[in-house]
C-alpha cells in the first residue's frame, strides 16, 4: 500500500565553495603557491600579476546571480546573462589582493638541489673494487638493494635465497649469500648491512683499532647484550672483574657508535623537508609586529582578453548557437575566477587575524621567548576572540608556521591543556613539561629519579601532579624511565 507524507526537515550543508576555502585555509604556504598554479593553468580567465590588475573589482562579486546548477546542455536567450557584470566599471575601486601587514617576500625562490649519488647507489660503487664474479656481483647488487634507509638488511637470508631465485633466476644457498654479505659489511659506513642492532655495533666496534676498552666492548655486545641494554652495571662489574672507570671506557665507545650507519651518509637521495614560515613576528621598539608571508596575498585579476569576449557577445547583432555556448563557457570561466579571487582575499584575512590572536595572546612569550611564559590555550580560546569556528582555527594552527626572534615555530605548539597549580591559579601543561625536562637534566645520572620522587619535587614546586601523569609527561618529552637513564 503507497502512502504519501509531507515532512520538513532542516539541514545545515556547506556548499563546495565553502569547502574549497576551507582546504586553501589549510595549506601552508608552498602547498598554497602549488595550488595557486593549478587554478591559474586550469582556468584562463585567471591571471597574475601587475598588469591589468584593474580591470576587475571586488564590488563586481556583488549580487551576482547563482549558476551553480546551470546544465551546459541548456540553451539560452542573450537576454538571460547580465553581460555589463562581467565588463569594466570605472567608478569602482580597485581590487587588489594587498595589504600592508605582509613582508616584501613577494619574488618567487626556488630551492637549489644538487644532483647526488643515492646511498644504494655509493655502495654499488664499493662493490665495484672487490673481485667478484657475475653471479656473486648479482647477489650483492640485490643484496645491497635490499638495505633500508637506516643502513640494515632486515630480511631473513633463506627468504633472500628464495627471492634470488623466483624473481632473479640466481640458484644459491645460505653459505654463500653469508659470504657475500661478509663482503658488504666491508663497505662504508661500518655496520651497513647489519641485520639487526647487536651486529651493527658490533661491525663498527671491529672496524675500529683494537684498543683494551673496544675489546672490553665487543665483548659485551657479543656475551652480555641483554645486560648492556637494562644497563644492570653491578651485574657487568662482577662479571668482567673490571673496575668501575674501565666498564665506563668501554661503554663510552659503545655510545660514539652510530645505531643507524644509513642515516649519516651525506649523499643520501632523501628528500629534505623545506619549511617556509607563513608568519613573521618581530619586536621593534618592545612591541609586536605580525607580517604574513607575501607568497600568501598574490596580485591576481580577470583576464582582459576574456572581458573583451564578453563585450563582442554584447555588441554583436547576430548570436547564434555557437556565440551563446562559447559566452556560457566565458562566463563560467569568470565566475570561478571571481570566486579563487575571493576566497583568497578570506584566506588572507582568516590567516591573518587568527594568528594576530594568538600572538596578542601569548604576548608575554613571544616578548622574552620563555616557554614558561606560555599560558594554557585551547582552540576554543582563539576561536571566541575572532569569531571563527574552532575547526578553522584548528586547520590554521596544524598546518602553519611562524618565524619567530627564537627560531621558526609550528603553531600548534603554542597550544595547550591548563592545570592548577597549589595556588588554584591555571598554568600550562607546557610549563609543567619544561620544569621536569629542567629537573631531569640536572638529576645525578647516577641515581636518576623514579617517577614518584619527580612528582613529589613538584609537588614542593607547586604543582600538585600525581605519579602517572609524570610517566605521560616524560614520554611526552621522549624521555626513558630512571633505570635507562642511569650512567655509570
Amino acid at each position: 500500500m503507497l502512502k504519501q507524507n509531507l515532512q520538513f526537515k532542516l539541514s545545515q550543508k556547506l556548499s563546495p565553495q565553502q569547502i574549497q576555502l576551507m582546504k586553501l585555509i589549510q595549506l601552508p604556504t608552498q602547498a598554497f603557491e602549488q595550488r595557486l598554479k593549478e587554478e591559474l593553468i586550469e582556468n584562463p580567465a585567471l591571471e597574475t600579476g601587475k598588469e591589468g590588475e584593474d580591470l576587475y573589482e571586488k564590488d563586481e562579486f556583488d549580487n551576482n546571480e547563482d549558476y551553480d546548477d546551470y546544465d551546459a546542455s541548456d540553451k539560452m536567450e542573450s537576454d538571460e546573462i547580465n553581460i555589463d557584470e562581467y565588463l569594466n566599471n570605472d567608478d569602482t575601486p580597485d581590487y587588489k589582493l594587498q595589504a600592508n601587514n605582509y613582508s616584501d617576500d613577494d619574488e618567487e625562490r626556488e630551492t637549489p638541489f644538487a644532483a647526488q649519488v643515492s646511498f644504494h647507489q655509493d655502495l654499488i660503487n664499493q662493490l665495484n673494487t672487490f673481485i667478484l664474479t657475475d653471479e656473486h656481483r648479482d647477489i650483492a647488487e640485490f643484496l645491497v638493494g635490499s638495505i633500508d634507509d637506516d643502513g640494515y638488511l632486515r630480511r631473513d637470508v633463506q627468504d633472500i635465497v628464495d627471492d634470488l631465485a623466483f624473481t632473479q633466476g640466481i640458484y644459491t644457498d645460505e653459505p654463500t649469500v653469508h659470504k657475500i654479505l661478509n663482503i658488504i659489511h666491508e663497505l662504508e659506513p661500518a655496520g651497513v648491512g647489519a641485520r639487526d642492532l647487536q651486529e651493527c655495533l658490533l661491525l663498527q666496534l671491529k672496524h675500529k683499532t683494537p684498543t683494551e676498552y673496544i675489546s672490553l666492548a665487543i665483548d659485551l655486545l657479543e656475551n652480555q647484550f641483554e645486560s648492556f641494554t637494562k644497563k644492570h652495571y653491578e651485574k657487568l662489574l662482577q662479571k668482567y672483574s673490571v673496575s668501575q672507570e674501565q666498564l665506563k671506557k668501554a661503554i663510552e665507545e659503545i655510545e660514539k657508535l652510530n645505531p643507524k650507519p644509513g642515516g649519516a651518509f651525506d649523499g643520501s637521495s632523501r628528500m629534505v623537508e623545506h619549511i617556509i614560515p607563513d608568519f613573521a613576528i618581530r619586536i621593534v621598539e618592545g612591541e609586536l609586529e605580525l607580517t604574513l608571508n607575501g607568497r600568501n596575498a598574490p596580485s591576481l585579476h580577470v583576464s582582459k582578453d576574456y572581458q573583451e569576449m564578453m563585450q563582442t557577445y554584447k555588441v554583436s547583432r547576430d548570436k547564434s548557437n555557437a556565440q551563446k555556448d562559447a559566452v556560457q563557457f566565458i562566463k563560467q570561466k569568470l565566475d570561478s575566477a571571481k570566486w579563487f579571487i575571493d576566497a583568497i582575499r578570506q584566506r588572507q584575512e582568516t590567516l591573518f587575524v587568527t594568528m594576530n590572536a594568538i600572538m596578542h595572546f601569548q604576548e608575554e612569550y613571544f616578548l622574552d621567548g620563555e616557554e614558561t611564559s606560555l599560558k594554557p590555550m585551547i582552540l576554543k580560546d582563539i576561536a571566541d576572540l575572532v569569531g571563527l569556528d574552532i575547526s578553522t582555527v584548528s586547520r590554521v594552527a596544524n598546518s602553519k608556521y611562524v618565524e619567530t626572534p627564537y627560531g621558526t615555530k609550528l603553531i600548534k605548539e603554542f597550544f595547550s591543556e591548563a592545570m592548577k597549580n597549589d595556588q588554584g591559579e591555571d598554568v600550562s601543561t607546557l610549563e609543567i613539561k619544561q620544569i621536569l625536562k629542567e629537573i631531569i637534566g640536572a638529576e645525578d645520572k647516577h641515581k636518576p629519579l623514579p617517577d614518584d620522587q619527580l612528582a613529589d619535587i613538584l609537588k614542593e614546586k607547586g604543582y600538585p601532579i600525581a605519579r602517572r601523569t609524570i610517566a605521560k609527561y616524560r614520554e611526552l618529552l621522549d624521555i626513558p624511565v630512571a633505570r635507562m637513564r642511569k650512567k655509570i
